[in-house]
């Protein structure tokens, strides 16, 4: 708001970074209670030595704690709107909500309970982390009231690197060339055609290496890559969501996609332990 305060005579442009709902598990302690009273006594959550999956400081209330982890941060949010609000800048102030992954599965958060994927699997393994949907997939929500329709929706194929080209089309500058994203604008206005991406493509090396690509109503993927696996898994997101029906035998055509995606769009990492052995390999063939 102070921020806002100091730019609010011209166009600005607010970047807020959340720390929460990111663990540990911290909240004030009027959220905590209220959820306390709503979900009543429950197991604490206790770090174990050793545990792979969970670091974080002990709570008393994981439950409740992490509910109040989000309340905290929509009872702020609304602060912020408010303020947009009052000062009338509420309606020609484009508004982005979105997460930077999907639920995770450590430190008492308990995805899973929460029912936080929506459709899509959380636990380990699947949420964050993971280039499954549930790890990868977030919701948007926008707001703009001068120039996106309230109650929209839109099922447009997009990334997080469509958002540089967004807003570079907003403040009306020019969007840099050597960027992949494409401007996702016309969707929120419903003003003109947007682009398509003919494929997605996300890396990443943690969890022993792991690959995917989205092409229309196709996934495919490639998990444990450095564990020497070999095995590809492709969905069908239209009737299959929650990647349960792996459909790579029927379909070898869309195996060959994914070789040929990658050795197209991979770069060596500058940092070694992000280097992926086998990707390296398959663009030296």
């Amino acid at each position: 708001m102070g921020f806002v305060e100091q730019h609010k005579d011209g166009p600005f442009f607010l970047y807020w970074a959340s720390t929460i709902p990111h663990l540990p598990l911290q909240a004030p302690e009027k959220w905590v209670r209220y959820y306390v009273d709503k979900f009543g006594e429950e197991e604490p959550y206790y770090y174990v030595e050793g545990e792979t999956r969970g670091s974080y400081y002990p709570c008393r209330y994981p439950h409740a704690t992490y509910a109040a982890m989000i309340s905290y941060l929509d009872e702020n949010i609304g602060k912020l709107v408010a303020w947009l609000k009052q000062e009338g800048l509420y309606d020609n102030t484009l508004i982005l909500f979105s997460s930077d992954n999907g639920p995770s599965y450590t430190g008492g958060t308990d995805s899973p309970w929460f029912d936080s994927g929506g459709p899509f699997r959380s636990e380990y393994g699947r949420g964050k982390g993971f280039v499954y949907e549930g790890g990868i997939r977030v919701p948007m929500i926008v707001s703009w009231p001068d120039r996106v329709k309230a109650g929209s929706t839109s099922d447009h194929i997009s990334a997080f690197w469509d958002v540089l080209p967004t807003l570079c089309e907003v403040a009306r500058t020019d969007i840099p060339e050597e960027i992949d994203g494409i401007s996702f604008l016309p969707v929120l206005t419903g003003a003109g055609q947007p682009q398509e991406h003919e494929y997605l493509y996300w890396e990443f090396p943690e969890y022993n290496g792991q690959l995917a690509v989205r092409m229309g109503k196709w996934k495919i993927l490639w998990k444990e890559i450095k564990k020497g696996n070999t095995e590809i898994e492709l969905y069908d997101l239209e009737t299959d969501p929650a990647e349960q029906h792996n459909l790579a035998e029927a379909h070898p055509e869309m195996v060959e996609q994914l070789f040929r995606i990658a050795k197209n769009e991979h770069r060596t990492p500058e940092v070694e332990r992000f280097r992926i052995e086998a990707l390296e390999n398959l663009c030296r063939q």
